[in-house]
């Protein structure tokens, strides 16, 4: 790689600091909670300026860069052309046009590419034309009650709560050597379980998921878009999936997981994203669970958005961990007004942090309103688990006790603790980071096949005096 020499003094140094944090983890290890935390905050203060002085001591002296010009397709001899059948369905190849006049290459038979009003991306709702690029770009248009602030290349947005609702729509570069089900970031150190990044690359989009243009709009430019998303959907036809995201989740990495998700499944539909202000750091729980229940006025307008009036016709919904309770109390309220013609397809419960007792009763009032309800949970999530002694040891929707997984009449409850075994790993977003998982997933928007063995054979049966749930083996 071509900046790894001029990177090497920082990684060096950033390893080193790796080192001596690890040692104040690890002797800190037996500290009650508040002194704990601050004794191992506390050297961040030292660590992290010596790195970057010693990188800047270290690191090579370069000339001062030209501006970075924009990116070209790849030449046909740099690589093997791709199978275009294996394109993901709602992405467009970046071309040399000018930022307002894009260029698509010709379309496969019985595929056609639409482009946007904006005239700076056109998706490709019924499939990917040829490839030509380095990258492609998945729309996700997204709904936010986080304060917006102005960045060095887009709007940003914080942890702080707007108390509004904000429309707005982000273009997601995905690299062409794009491996499903990543997410391909840059290197980067960062202290363990906390948002400080010691040393990280630099992105490049043809390595890189990034964000090429992100921008808020008014209530009527966002369904301006988004109507001709639906009209130029061809696979899922008139279909909008709504996401969710859960604790400890930066609105970037949510915009990125959107993109992921919509194009390893090759949706073509209208992905949506719903961001509440999470914190974004793992010593947050508080602050991001009472931040995800002020949210849900926003929510509720949001979603109402999505399903009165953006002309989909068929709406799903993904909701991970924390993200499931508002999306709950908003589904409980926003059921029965539910318009004519328009159906909820499918909601997706990926290891839902809600007390169980409490998804019993929100799910008991609304699971009318869906077509079909399916949740994932897990025995080895290790989220869940630190999710459940703060709440007293009561379990969560997303566990899976010795005394087994909740099970209610009408909901598809679906055990995946042997799709993610590492002992090294949280085991916490499994339904986006299994080829498995997100099979399944596709399956359930494209044909809602139940019970679950028909559409997945290899999941096992079981039978128990609460009802029936499945298993992966």
């Amino acid at each position: 790689m071509p900046e790894l020499p001029s990177a090497l003094p920082g990684v060096a140094a950033a390893v080193v600091g790796g080192f001596l944090y690890a040692v104040i983890w690890y002797a800190t290890r037996g500290l009650p909670g508040l002194p704990k935390t601050l004794a191992r905050a506390a050297p961040i203060i030292v660590i992290a300026p010596g790195i970057f002085l010693f990188s800047l001591v270290l690191a090579p002296q370069h000339e001062e860069a030209e501006p970075a010009a924009a990116p070209r397709p790849a030449k046909k001899a740099a690589r093997p052309e791709r199978d275009p059948e294996a394109v993901p369905a709602d992405t467009a190849k970046s071309t040399k046009a000018a930022p307002h006049a894009a260029q698509p290459a010709p379309p496969l038979p019985s595929q056609a590419k639409t482009a946007t009003k904006s005239g700076d991306v056109a998706p490709a709702p019924g499939g990917s034309a040829a490839p030509n690029g380095d990258w492609d770009v998945v729309p996700v248009f997204f709904g936010t009650d986080r304060v917006r602030k102005n960045g060095p290349k887009h709007v940003v947005y914080g942890s702080e709560r707007a108390r509004r609702l904000e429309l707005g729509r982000a273009l997601v570069t995905v690299p062409a050597a794009h491996q499903v089900p990543t997410i391909e970031r840059p290197f980067a150190l960062r202290v363990p379980y906390f948002q400080i990044t010691l040393y990280e690359w630099e992105e490049d989009p043809k390595r890189h998921f990034t964000i090429k243009e992100l921008k808020a709009l008014s209530r009527d430019q966002f369904l301006v878009l988004v109507r001709e998303r639906v009209a130029a959907s061809r696979s899922f036809k008139d279909h909008a999936l709504v996401f969710v995201h859960g604790f400890n989740t930066a609105f970037d990495h949510a915009l990125y997981r959107t993109a992921q998700m919509a194009y390893d499944l090759k949706f073509d539909g209208v992905p949506f994203l719903y961001s509440w202000p999470s914190g974004g750091a793992v010593i947050g729980y508080g602050y991001d669970r009472e931040s995800a229940t002020q949210a849900e006025p926003y929510l509720k307008e949001f979603l109402n958005l999505v399903v009165r009036e953006t002309g989909a016709k068929s709406v799903s919904v993904i909701a991970h961990s924390m993200g499931n309770l508002p999306l709950l109390n908003v589904l409980r309220e926003l059921g029965p007004a539910l318009p004519s013609g328009v159906r909820l397809n499918e909601l997706i419960l990926a290891a839902p942090d809600v007390d169980r007792d409490v998804f019993a009763n929100l799910i008991a009032s609304i699971k009318q309103y869906g077509r079909g309800i399916t949740l994932y949970c897990s025995a080895n999530d290790r989220a869940m688990s630190a999710s459940r002694r703060f709440a007293g040891g009561v379990p969560r929707a997303g566990d899976v006790p010795a005394d087994g997984p909740i099970i209610i009449a009408g909901i598809d409850t679906i055990d995946v603790t042997e799709t993610s075994t590492d002992l090294l790993a949280l085991n916490h977003s499994v339904y986006a980071e299994k080829s498995a998982l997100l099979n399944d997933i596709g399956l359930l928007l494209q044909t809602g096949e139940r019970p679950p063995e028909k559409r997945i054979p290899i999941l096992q049966k079981v039978s128990t005096a609460k009802g029936d749930f499945w298993r992966y083996p």
